[in-house]
């Protein structure tokens, strides 16, 4: 079960919904983030541990993106590229969940980049999107337009 803020559970519910699994449990190894670790396709989140919700978010966007026959995978690292749509991925759910995407771009995030991040997607120049259209899960404003579809950062699909 997850205790704290009102704001994790409903990262949770919405990474659940899509139809990726998070776990509450105790993480006592040295994860890349404290309190999350993506373990067989599952996010593991320890509430103790946790430095930033967005994080949730981030690792969602690592599985969502990955390769479908790789996913569950006990461990994967993600491209370069699976990286950026990551960013792009964790923008469009904070947009699609009406927060700030300061909740992924937080301060001290991105090796300092946060701020340039919040700016540069808040322009429309967004980073990452061209992979996610490639994987049919979003579409660039003017393929998106020539369809009669919202564009980027709306999402045509959550996992690909």
């Amino acid at each position: 079960m997850f205790s704290d803020p009102p704001l994790v559970m409903e990262l949770v519910t919405f990474v659940r919904s899509i139809g990726i699994e998070v776990q509450a449990c105790p993480i006592n190894w040295k994860t890349q983030f404290p309190g999350l670790e993506i373990r067989a396709g599952a996010i593991l989140v320890d509430e103790n541990q946790l430095i930033h919700p967005g994080n949730i978010l981030h690792e969602a966007g690592h599985i969502a993106v990955h390769d479908p026959a790789r996913r569950a995978h006990l461990k994967f690292s993600p491209s370069n590229g699976e990286e950026l749509s990551a960013l792009a991925w964790s923008y469009a759910a904070t947009m699609h969940l009406g927060l700030s995407s300061e909740l992924v771009f937080y301060p001290g995030s991105y090796q300092g980049w946060d701020t340039s991040l919040v700016e540069n997607f808040a322009a429309g120049r967004y980073i990452g999107v061209p992979l996610l259209q490639r994987y049919g899960m979003t579409l660039e404003a003017r393929f998106a337009s020539e369809r009669g579809l919202k564009p980027y950062p709306h999402m045509l699909r959550w996992v690909r």
